[in-house]
């Protein structure tokens, strides 16, 4: 008897175990579980939209002066200091005239001989002709006309090379007066190297440049895709990379027509690259060397229908969208689409304001 109870509580066990299994396996039905999920929908509505190209690149500085040595010499004296203020025409260093005023009265003393010269030779050319006998061979004539047109081609030669002396002489006279040199802009003036000024120069040789803060460009690189929507005087919205709540605007000034990059041999294969020159607004947080974003509006259009790119659909011969006719209702509809900036699009016929598009 107690065999008999003992099976009968393990079977009870067992079916107990097996109900709670089946339970867990097959849950009950949520009486809400055939509702169906509602449809993503986009209002057709009236905007101003726009269509922008972005751009990246530097600021650098619009008006540069580049300062060079005016003639080979010793500085006797710098007036300026690198990242000072200027005006046009402050002293910004002194060089020592010794050397170039010799060179300037050693030419004057040589054109001057050169003028003495010629005019000896023209008296004794004067002389022989007087002096010459009236019955002189054929001979005696011919080396006469020889030696005649000889001196008329070293005249002539000595006149050039008195006109080229002459104004070399002048231009060095000119850079005399550059000894003391005064700023030809006004700016801040930067050395080439900030850390050392020269005690000499050579000539021509460049010193540093006067830069106008006001006034720095946004310059850009973009693609052969872009190139031909970008046109001057478009209107650009300017973010520093590094404070990209700071605004700024410019203005498109150029648009390279010639490529950067990909149209040598090397980089045939690389993406032609076209240089944008963008005219900056004056602004405090403005130095050259800054990373800039830009957003360049190349069209614009007022008060008109828009609707989200993504709602639209396209078949083989046209786009269309679907409308909402009732709650839970649709239809197909063809429209005509305008302008699209791949995020909007305009409608330019078959919607209205206020129509309900559905996504599916």
């Amino acid at each position: 008897m107690k065999k008999k109870i003992k099976w009968i509580i393990i079977a009870a066990i067992l079916i107990g175990i097996s109900a709670v299994l089946y339970k867990m396996g097959n849950p009950p039905k949520a009486e809400n579980e055939a509702v169906e999920s509602q449809a993503i929908t986009f209002q057709v509505t009236k905007e101003t939209l726009t269509s922008t190209v972005q751009v990246k690149g530097k600021s650098l500085y619009e008006q540069e002066t580049q300062i060079f040595a005016p003639f080979s010499s010793k500085v006797t004296g710098w007036k300026v200091t690198d990242g000072q203020q200027v005006k046009k025409g402050d002293i910004l260093f002194q060089l020592d005239q010794a050397d170039l005023q010799n060179q300037i009265t050693q030419e004057e003393a040589e054109l001057r001989k050169a003028d003495l010269e010629s005019k000896l030779q023209a008296i004794v050319k004067d002389a022989d002709e007087e002096l010459a006998p009236a019955d002189m061979t054929e001979a005696g004539r011919k080396r006469q006309l020889a030696a005649k047109e000889i001196a008329r081609l070293e005249k002539e030669l000595g006149e050039v090379k008195g006109s080229i002396q002459r104004k070399e002489l002048e231009k060095k006279r000119l850079k005399l007066n550059d000894a003391q040199y005064r700023a030809p802009a006004e700016g801040i003036f930067l050395f080439e190297s900030a850390s050392k000024r020269p005690q000499a120069l050579n000539d021509n040789q460049y010193i540093g440049k006067i830069v106008d803060l006001n006034k720095l460009q946004f310059i850009a690189l973009v693609g052969e895709q872009d190139v031909f929507r970008i046109k001057p005087e478009m209107k650009v919205k300017v973010k520093i990379t590094a404070m990209k709540d700071v605004p700024l605007t410019g203005t498109v000034l150029r648009v390279s027509k010639f490529a950067k990059t990909g149209t040598d041999q090397e980089s045939i294969n690389q993406a032609a690259q076209f240089e944008v020159v963008i005219s900056l607004e004056p602004s405090e947080y403005l130095i050259a060397g800054l990373s800039l974003n830009g957003d360049i509006e190349t069209s614009r259009k007022e008060n008109v229908l828009v609707l989200p790119s993504i709602a639209i659909m396209n078949d083989q011969n046209s786009s269309y969208v679907m409308v909402e006719k009732s709650p839970g209702q649709y239809e197909r509809r063809d429209i005509k689409v305008g302008m699209d900036t791949g995020e909007k699009a305009e409608i330019v016929e078959g919607l209205k304001e206020g129509d309900v598009i559905a996504l599916q």
